[in-house]
């Protein structure tokens, strides 16, 4: 795509070479490049658009790599890699081996953390920052984190440690959602004008600076008039939780102003104090399919950008009847609720979050709360349902393991985005739930294949257990497939070869059965604890084959190869599961197929055609 002042960008100093009077041109050269390659990559659009003013802002008043700019979760920093050195390779997103979604170090030096899951970005900047001054080095760290990102603990155990002390670390607060600190009025709206202005604060810091050398007299004025100060600030603005974490609260600015975004960062720079920059911003801004419906253009599909996405179409996936399934359990028994991490709409829980209100709770982006909050309600006699993405749970396994597990109370963990993902890369794969949820005594754990199984184990299973299934539809079930309570089933056949799985790898096994000869295919049910009868059954084959859709190491396979070891059993076993890597961005089939996991690998595996 040619863009006048976009193409000329090769770097951050590139951007501080702009003349203030194109930079409205710049922007909408950046918001048109979003909007036209997100539409063909997908990824996330809406925040990314919100952010558009801030990032070039960031870039015009620091100077990365010197000055670390870390963005909290990493969706929202597409503007950033278009303005260091990487809008020749962005039409390479989300693709494989092309740029991530996030920020990746190894990708630019001007990502300096690796990033995907909220809430760590103050944490990680703030031990930047420490390393720099360590080191003696220049530059600080700029953590940009948006208010949702503030709903998760972590967040405020780093407000309370970076906040202790003199230092210039800076975190932005990208608010496009409400108001922290809320100001009415022309008095404060003056006030806020006043305060942005970097003369104003450099006048206060020599006026201090000079009281606190007159003799006698000099210090007491000096605490008089911050008494006096902070009184008025007060009762205009109302105190906020930052100020007494220590922080200099600067703002609420405009984040579409860049001129008054710079005066603040200049602000923030000179004085010798952590601050905090209030930033009010539009998710969507300037694209009036994002601003008008910007949950739905959070992340997206390839759609035409054209004509926006039809955002009333739903597709049946796991996620909807898992949602379908509560809210029928929901209408029959009162003690039914639901619970997510800002993860209504993606978990399917719309549905259940309008029509039970009371009983549905979304506790923000706190998994470890979620779990023992979910613990809290089975504990006083509710049935609660926490529905979780696999890569976010990793977040609360102290909690199931301790809060829930040792009392073992009636959870009920319902594992969305089980499995490979795709084009979210290697912080978004569910592909350790299974391994570390073994780990736990008493937990069981189910990793349906089909619609049917899923909404049987929600309304059946009511001791603290697992539920697993991936992202999407599902495969098209056997004709005579019915959903069953047994630890496993079996697609008789012929022969002393076995194929062992479960989840969706069953639909692959069957299509590989149907193309070898004298092949039997069992589908695990429950996954942990495995049964005694299984043992017992592969016992009798001469080769069994383990593939898992999950990690090798401490995962289903590996525990039912040792088992079936010591209990002394003749019949040669191999395992294929993910090896010891981070799974990178590309589409589920590529990855399976990577990792021998689908059909055609498992054809060429069992009938002995495998060159790998």
């Amino acid at each position: 795509m040619e863009y006048q002042l976009l193409n000329q960008i090769r770097g951050p100093e590139d951007v501080k070479r702009v003349p203030a009077e194109q930079l409205p041109q710049l922007c909408a050269e950046i918001r048109d490049c979003l909007i036209q390659t997100v539409s063909k990559t997908g990824g996330h659009l809406a925040s990314n658009l919100g952010v558009v003013e801030l990032t070039v802002a960031l870039h015009r008043s620091f100077s990365s790599p010197q000055d670390a700019i870390l963005f909290d979760v990493g969706h929202q920093c597409y503007t950033h890699k278009l303005l260091t050195g990487r809008a020749d390779r962005f039409s390479t997103l989300r693709q494989e081996g092309g740029l991530s979604g996030f920020m990746r170090p190894d990708e630019s030096e001007h990502d300096p953390f690796i990033t995907g899951h909220s809430s760590n970005a103050i944490s990680a900047a703030y031990g930047i920052y420490k390393a720099k001054t360590l080191r003696g080095e220049a530059g600080t760290a700029v953590a940009v984190v948006g208010d949702g990102a503030l709903t998760g603990g972590m967040a405020y155990e780093a407000l309370n440690n970076a906040g202790s002390g003199k230092s210039n670390f800076i975190i932005v607060l990208n608010d496009n959602k409400m108001s922290i600190s809320r100001n009415v009025g022309a008095l404060a709206r003056y006030l806020n004008l006043i305060r942005t202005r970097p003369s104003y604060h450099r006048f206060k810091l020599r006026l201090e600076h000079a009281l606190g050398h007159v003799p006698l007299i000099g210090k007491q004025v000096r605490r008089s008039l911050f008494r006096s100060k902070t009184m008025l600030k007060n009762a205009i603005y109302h105190s906020n939780i930052f100020e007494g974490f220590g922080f200099n609260y600067l703002g609420p600015v405009d984040g579409h102003n860049i001129e008054k975004l710079e005066n603040l960062f200049e602000i923030a720079r000179e004085q010798n104090r952590p601050a905090l920059i209030h930033v009010l911003t539009v998710k969507g801004k300037g694209y009036s399919f994002a601003e008008n419906s910007p949950k739905h253009y959070h992340g997206v599909s390839p759609f035409d950008a054209e004509e926006g996405m039809d955002v009333d179409a739903t597709k049946e996936s796991f996620s909807s009847v898992a949602g379908e399934t509560l809210c029928e359990l929901a209408k029959d028994d009162p003690t039914v609720c639901a619970v997510t991490a800002a993860m209504t709409s993606g978990t399917g829980l719309s549905d259940f979050a309008a029509t039970y209100k009371p009983r549905f709770f979304d506790v923000g982006i706190a998994e470890a709360h979620a779990v023992t909050f979910s613990a809290g309600l089975a504990s006083a006699g509710m049935r609660p349902y926490f529905v979780v993405y696999s890569s976010f749970l990793q977040r609360g396994y102290d909690q199931v393991l301790h809060d829930a597990a040792i009392a073992h109370y009636p959870l009920t963990l319902c594992i969305d985005r089980a499995g490979i993902v795709g084009d979210d890369g290697e912080t978004h794969q569910g592909v350790f739930d299974a391994a570390f949820l073994s780990t736990i005594p008493g937990m069981e754990i189910y990793s349906p294949t089909y619609y049917d199984e899923l909404r049987h184990l929600l309304r059946t299973k009511k001791t603290l257990c697992a539920i697993r299934y991936p992202r999407g539809a599902q495969p098209t079930p056997p004709a005579d497939f019915a959903p069953c309570d047994d630890a496993f089933t079996c697609f008789e056949r012929e022969g002393k070869k076995a194929i062992v799985t479960y989840g969706r790898l069953v639909a692959n096994a069957l299509d590989a059965a149907r193309r070898l000869p004298d092949v039997t295919v069992v589908k695990l049910n429950r996954i942990h604890p495995l049964d005694e009868a299984l043992i017992a059954l592969l016992r009798d084959f001469s080769d069994v084959y383990f593939f898992e859709e999950g990690i090798r190491s401490g995962g289903i396979a590996e525990q039912l190869a040792a088992l079936l070891y010591a209990s002394g059993a003749g019949c040669r076993s191999r395992i294929y599961a993910i090896p010891d890597v981070f799974v990178p961005a590309m589409p589920v089939e590529r990855a399976l197929r990577r990792y021998r996991l689908d059909a055609d690998s498992m054809v060429e595996i069992v009938s002995g055609t495998s060159h790998g």
